[in-house]
């Protein structure tokens, strides 16, 4: 480009008065909210924890960036918005992400994006020895963390808790390690499996597409329930999922270690036979109501070969305009509590939740999986949870009692983060001035007052 020393610009009069703009200004913010993420984080103390769960090979006296603060620079980022290394070539300049990153001096810039990039670099096998690639991460550490900031979320342990699991899709545009085609989704993608309990996400974790949608899914919840109930060893934990992880395996690890569940299950013919009284019932309110009409059964079934023992499935006969609609529920649970349109209705139907907080992880760009090895990426989906963890516990301890208290991420990225600011930094203070305009002060100033409390 031109090298151009303009700082003045003249525009059109606006009737009687000249219009003109400068490069004059105050130093400024676009993300004078984000001090509300730096009062959460003291609270839930989750950016010291997640600099544990690194080792860093590098010498201290050679480095200008410390772990921490490019740690902080990442999650941050992701929080408000930036989802590529390449913005962290100008906001290595923002004083007030300086500040959030623990500088000292916030003169001095922030890590730049090669520098960032060491981060995912590292391989699982790699010596610390290694002239390069000296920083690297412990899967294991950052998944007890989820689970951890999720324990300790409750005051006191409750008496029941529902873990959803699904798994998504994250399309691949280059030559990723482990990338295959997937036929349901019709491209080349990973299929990470996620695990919530609420808004609160305990597992992310990537996987190559060409698996089941189930696969690792037993493992990951031995791993998550063993550590809640090494905090909460009375809790009743149920599994709810689709039918994609009703597998023989998983059905069984729950009935022996007092789990219950509650999964879809894939409609069949013998299905079907064993429904045909309610769905004789299902067409005939249809026919006199010209609505549509559903009546909920439920028997003991089991699969010709692939199940150990018969369970208890719960069926919805469902007849609409021109079709039938039949959907079908394994589960461990007993009649007497869940009967079977209160389970249908009220227990498994919430498991659409899940799908928004997946949504939610979008926001918060875990598709952003561009780098060459499948470690490399699954360390972006964890600074993604993370960025989430972070929101959430805002939304959560600030926001309760507020219109947007079920706001979703990029509502609240949007609006109470996102406020432009003037920051003036003197030898004694940090000064931040917003705009007197701000339309949600009555928020903000809500969100504070519940984090400084």
């Amino acid at each position: 480009m031109t090298k151009c020393n303009q700082s003045r610009f003249a525009f059109e009069a606006h009737f009687s008065r000249r219009v003109e703009a400068e490069f004059s200004g105050e130093r400024l913010t676009t993300e004078g909210g984000a001090l509300l993420l730096r009062e959460v984080d003291s609270k839930i103390g989750l950016l010291r924890r997640v600099v544990r769960c690194f080792t860093d090979a590098r010498a201290p006296r050679r480095i200008a960036h410390e772990l921490s603060a490019m740690l902080a620079q990442r999650i941050y980022g992701l929080a408000l918005g930036y989802e590529d290394l390449n913005d962290h070539e100008e906001l290595r300049n923002d004083a007030l992400l300086g500040m959030l990153a623990g500088r000292r001096d916030l003169r001095a810039p922030l890590a730049g994006k090669s520098t960032l990039n060491r981060l995912e670099l590292t391989p699982g096998e790699s010596s610390c020895a290694s002239r390069y690639h000296k920083i690297r991460y412990s899967a294991e550490a950052l998944d007890e963390l989820l689970v951890n900031l999720f324990l300790e979320a409750h005051r006191r342990a409750p008496r029941e808790i529902v873990l959803d699991l699904d798994a998504t899709d994250t399309p691949l545009h280059g030559r990723q390690e482990a990338r295959f085609f997937h036929g349901y989704y019709g491209h080349y993608c990973y299929l990470p499996l996620y695990v919530f309990c609420g808004d609160q996400l305990l597992c992310a974790r990537l996987r190559p597409a060409n698996m089941d949608a189930s696969a690792g899914s037993l493992e990951e919840v031995q791993r998550i329930v063993r550590q809640i109930r090494a905090r909460w060893p009375k809790v009743n934990i149920i599994l709810r999922a689709d039918s994609g992880f009703c597998r023989e395996e998983l059905l069984a690890w729950c009935e022996n270690n007092g789990v219950d569940y509650v999964f879809g299950l894939a409609r069949n013919p013998r299905l079907r036979r064993s429904i045909g009284r309610a769905m004789r019932e299902a067409q005939q309110e249809h026919r006199r109501t010209g609505k549509a009409a559903r009546v909920f059964t439920e028997f003991a079934y089991r699969t010709q070969k692939s199940w150990s023992r018969a369970r208890r499935v719960i069926a919805k006969a469902e007849q609409l305009a021109g079709k039938e609609n039949p959907r079908y529920l394994v589960t461990s649970l007993g009649k007497e509590v869940w009967p079977a349109q209160k389970l249908y209705e009220q227990l498994y139907c919430a498991r659409g939740e899940m799908e928004n907080r997946i949504k939610e992880q979008l926001r918060l760009f875990a598709d952003r999986l561009s780098t060459e090895t499948l470690r490399a990426n699954q360390l972006r989906l964890y600074f993604s949870s993370l960025a989430y963890a972070l929101l959430e516990a805002l939304r959560r301890l600030g926001l309760g009692g507020t219109e947007w208290a079920a706001a979703q991420v990029a509502t609240i990225r949007l609006r109470l983060l996102k406020i432009a600011a003037a920051v003036r930094v003197t030898a004694r203070r940090i000064h931040i001035r917003y705009s007197s305009a701000y339309p949600w002060q009555k928020v903000y100033a809500a969100a504070w007052t519940a984090l400084r409390c």
